[in-house]
């Protein structure tokens, strides 16, 4: 797919097939998109938890509350350490820039391998820790559902954004 429709189709999907998961290759080359995210210095603070299992799959869900979610075969978890993250002079920490580039950098990969996703950062942050056994410095930013949307979904297929002349400025 070209690039530009990449970034066209990405939407968020709350609707998806727990009968199709994703293949395992395709899995991997989504996690690949985000192994090889830039990160501030090439530190890669990061660690991308790919949940499948059933049993795991009941414990993740349970930190966001919402029925279509637990339609999703895969749930993917971008962590991170602040301590292993760049930082700049004046005390900027890049961990959450460095989370957003390769949640982005999967998103996208897989929208070009047609399964869906949505960015989730609302969730229950301590349920989510304690599900997934994260240790003391790990730190989660956002999660996605993996997989493809039940046959009857439509993609709205239009982005509600602000026109370019409002958000550009040419100097």
């Amino acid at each position: 797919m070209e690039f530009a429709d990449v970034i066209m189709q990405r939407e968020s999907v709350r609707n998806y097939d727990p009968m199709k998961p994703v293949d395992k290759d395709i899995l991997k080359r989504i996690l690949e998109a985000g192994r090889i995210a830039p990160s501030a210095a090439n530190f890669q603070p990061w660690h991308f938890y790919l949940v499948s299992s059933y049993t795991m799959l009941e414990k993740v869900r349970r930190c966001y509350d919402r029925s279509w979610m637990y339609d999703a075969p895969h749930i993917l978890i971008v962590a991170g350490n602040r301590r292993e993250a760049w930082r700049r002079p004046d005390g900027y920490n890049s961990l959450e820039t460095d989370l957003t580039i390769a949640m982005t950098h999967m998103i996208l990969a897989a929208t070009n391998e047609g399964v869906a996703t949505c960015w989730i950062a609302h969730f229950d942050y301590q349920r989510l820790r304690e599900a997934l056994e994260l240790k003391s410095y790990e730190e989660v930013f956002a999660i996605t559902p993996l997989g493809y949307p039940r046959q009857e979904f439509v993609k709205k297929g239009m982005k509600n954004r602000k026109a370019l002349g409002e958000v550009a400025i040419y100097l």
